[in-house]
């Protein structure tokens, strides 16, 4: 890109407001928690049968006999014909697992026979569309360049999936690349998979790049989802459709057979209608990959199960900051957030407001200029292991395959991102040795650690983001609101939790704090949700109508 064209400053203010996956929407009602809440859609159906059910209800009913996990399963797909295919459907998944019933039946006679697996036996799961699955369906990241890529093995965390016993559904829709293609890119949007819609108003932007985990949850089309984060990826949709997301702490979960933008900031994370299912999925994929180095990091420090820490006085004596350099952009979202704070004041937590991140605006270019360097490396490597039958072997060939192919890879936007990418140098070099020591230094040592430090926090809160905008492919994403880098940057925990809505539009609230902190996370988190019961279920309706 000349440097003439536009000034770089803009550029990456624009990707660090809106890529990454950028982040959308906050907290606690400007509209009472129980306004617009039904059990009804627009799409004229009978009510969904499962309609808001948990894990531990799914699971109690498969203990009872009132269902199958064939039976369940069926229903969920039965959904996902009903309301997510079609021309008006919401679009989130992209693939359904052609494998989906035999699993389940398979697992069902496994519980006959007296053995089940764990929380997760016979619970159906979607996974988003970059995460490999040895099977029968495709990993494309959403592009049409890996429309047919069939991936040799499944990726580390789906491995874990599989052996605890969770039926894979199929693959969500995503934004393309993760959302690191364009500056203009609507999230949502990939050339595979077309746009997803938000099931609050089918005319509003889901979020990216998880968009069609977080929708598939929210619209009850699966009972929990699998999202990733590079930088907002799946707290934003989370927050915008009206789910509990949680962005781990990088190294928590492998990341091996995972499409890559970062190997310093990437994670995959769970999604899910509550704090309790979200920890379920959670404690389910830890453990040490060999492949995947930073996972030993979490060597004692990582849990096998955190339910244990779904404690609703959670919050009491807690210390909890309010990073508020994130407010000012949305009366009505900061209003959400004032009560927030009430509700935590409420459950026992010391608020100490206004607290600052020193480091927020130091970054210049570095952050994205390390994302550029790290996903050309990782996805070089990625794709030079992909079947000789795959269109593309490297970055140059995906940028070659989408020119050549522009009138469905490119209708709305460019590529600049992947561009500016390709012309990185290696990992080796020293002006990627001195960005990924400047980031590091900001976001950890100087930047959540020091606040965390000099505040004796045991958490930070800020609005996740602000209410959804209307989709637009033409001008791309309207973000204005955004808390999710100095977790992202950091590779430390952040967990958004509904916390109120506008206009009927979810917003939701985040929790971050250091590294591995997630069980206390998971505590505070869980106490507000039970004391604010702040989500609502979508009624998928056309359009926010105008009086």
């Amino acid at each position: 890109m000349a440097a003439n064209s536009k000034p770089m400053k803009n550029l990456v203010n624009n990707l660090l407001l809106k890529f990454s996956i950028l982040i959308c929407a906050l907290f606690v009602a400007c509209s009472s928690p129980s306004e617009n809440k039904t059990n009804t859609t627009n799409k004229g159906e009978q009510q969904f049968e499962l309609l808001e059910k948990s894990v531990a209800d799914l699971q109690q009913d498969m203990q009872d006999g009132q269902y199958t996990s064939e039976q369940i399963t069926q229903l969920y797909l039965d959904r996902i014909r009903q309301i997510d295919e079609g021309e008006n459907g919401l679009n989130a998944v992209i693939e359904i697992n052609p494998d989906a019933l035999t699993i389940a039946r398979d697992l069902d006679k496994e519980r006959s026979a007296g053995k089940t697996r764990g929380p997760l036996h016979g619970i159906p799961v979607l996974i988003k569309d970059n995460i490999d699955t040895g099977d029968n369906m495709s990993t494309s990241a959403g592009s049409l360049a890996l429309a047919n890529s069939k991936a040799a093995n499944d990726a580390y965390i789906m491995g874990k999936l599989r052996k605890a016993g969770a039926v894979l559904l199929g693959k969500t829709n995503l934004s393309e690349w993760a959302n690191f293609r364009s500056f203009r890119s609507s999230s949502g949007w990939s050339s595979r998979g077309r746009q997803t819609r938000n099931p609050y108003y089918l005319d509003r932007n889901p979020c990216g790049s998880s968009s069609g985990s977080g929708v598939a949850v929210s619209a009850n089309l699966c009972a929990i989802a699998i999202g990733t984060e590079t930088n907002g990826s799946v707290v934003c949709p989370s927050s915008a459709n009206g789910v509990v997301g949680i962005k781990p702490t990088v190294g928590l979960w492998s990341r091996t057979g995972i499409i890559p933008i970062s190997k310093t900031q990437d994670t995959a994370g769970p999604m899910a209608r509550t704090v309790a299912d979200a920890a379920t999925l959670l404690g389910a994929l830890t453990g040490m990959d060999p492949n995947d180095p930073v996972t030993t990091e979490s060597q004692g420090k990582s849990y096998t199960d955190y339910t244990q820490f779904l404690i609703k006085e959670g919050l009491k004596g807690k210390r909890v900051g309010v990073y508020r350099g994130a407010f000012g952009d949305h009366e009505k979202v900061d209003a959400i957030m004032e009560t927030a704070i009430e509700a935590m004041t409420a459950q026992g937590a010391i608020i100490i407001d206004s607290v600052d991140i020193p480091t927020n605006n130091q970054y210049g270019s570095s952050g994205f200029d390390l994302l550029q360097y790290e996903f050309k490396d990782g996805l070089n490597k990625y794709l030079a292991n992909l079947g000789a039958d795959v269109a593309v072997h490297s970055l140059e060939e995906l940028i070659r395959y989408n020119e050549n192919n522009r009138a469905e890879c490119m209708p709305y936007f460019e590529q600049e991102i992947l561009e500016l990418s390709q012309k990185k140098e290696g990992l080796e070099s020293e002006k990627y040795q001195e960005v990924l020591a400047k980031v590091l230094r900001l976001s950890r040592t100087e930047g959540l650690d020091a606040t965390l430090s000099t505040h004796q926090l045991d958490a930070i809160v800020a609005p996740t983001g602000g209410p959804a905008w209307p989709i637009d492919v033409v001008n791309g994403d309207h973000f204005s609101i955004s808390s999710s880098s100095p977790a992202a940057r950091s590779g430390y925990p952040n967990i958004t939790v509904p916390a109120g809505n506008i206009n009927g539009l979810p917003v939701g609230i985040s929790f971050f704090a250091g590294p591995y902190q997630e069980p206390q996370l998971i505590s505070m988190a869980y106490s507000f949700e039970q004391a604010t019961q702040a989500r609502i279920v979508p009624q998928m309706l056309p359009t926010l109508e105008m009086e």
